[in-house]
């Protein structure tokens, strides 16, 4: 798929668009709305970048993802729910142009390089924690507002994301998706974004699954 040179940016806060990763959007303001109607028309494309505290309301940072405009429904009242599909990282370059929306130049960035032994070590590390961290997730002593019936269709749940991520034979992906889902602070997933690297990638995915692991364990102790 070709991707164009200059994207709108939405940025939002605590919102990170990954690779892969399906986003829903509700869209309300006047500025979104324009920017949603115009890329209907043309690529249905945009990016999504985190806003950051103690910058400007609208500053992007440098890494967003890009994504593309699977579904897309207005409602009588002008405001629209849509599907974001992610597509790639980019790299935001000088704005084009500020209102009525802001529309940057792009670069998409590459691959983060191919698996080697260190990657497949970090690879199946990741698999461990995600398999660690969904049982705490799932821990239906620890939820009441599970109801008992649907105890075994959330471990059957379970099962099949377990499933999915050890069949998946791509490690870029691999970290992507686990980010995407189970990485609760938007900062972490905004440092997994931004890191070029697939073995950085996966050591910061480690890292930031043994903190969310170690928060779920004292949480339960209390």
């Amino acid at each position: 798929m070709q991707l164009p040179t200059e994207v709108p940016v939405m940025t939002l806060p605590n919102v990170i668009l990954f690779p892969q990763a399906m986003l829903p959007l509700h869209i309300f303001e006047a500025r979104y709305r324009r920017m949603l109607a115009d890329a209907l028309a043309s690529h249905r494309m945009f990016a999504v970048a985190m806003a950051r505290r103690g910058r400007p309301r609208h500053a992007a940072p440098h890494v967003a993802g890009l994504g593309l405009i699977r579904a897309s429904v207005e409602s009588a009242d002008g405001t629209s729910n849509l599907i974001l599909q992610g597509l790639a990282r980019v790299e935001l370059g000088e704005v084009v142009r500020e209102r009525p929306y802001r529309l940057h130049r792009v670069r998409p960035l590459p691959p983060a390089g191919r698996a080697n032994v260190a990657v497949e070590a970090l690879a199946t590390k990741v698999l461990e924690l995600v398999s660690e961290r969904l049982k705490l997730g799932f821990d239906t002593a620890a939820s009441p507002g599970l109801k008992p019936a649907a105890e075994p269709a959330a471990i059957q749940a379970l099962r099949d994301v377990l499933k999915h991520l050890a069949d998946l034979d791509d490690p870029e992906q691999l970290a992507d998706l686990v980010s995407a889902t189970l990485l609760p602070d938007a900062r972490d997933r905004q440092v997994i974004l931004e890191t070029r690297e697939l073995e950085g990638r996966l050591r910061w995915l480690i890292q930031f699954l043994l903190r969310e692991i170690q928060r779920k364990r004292n949480t339960s102790q209390e």
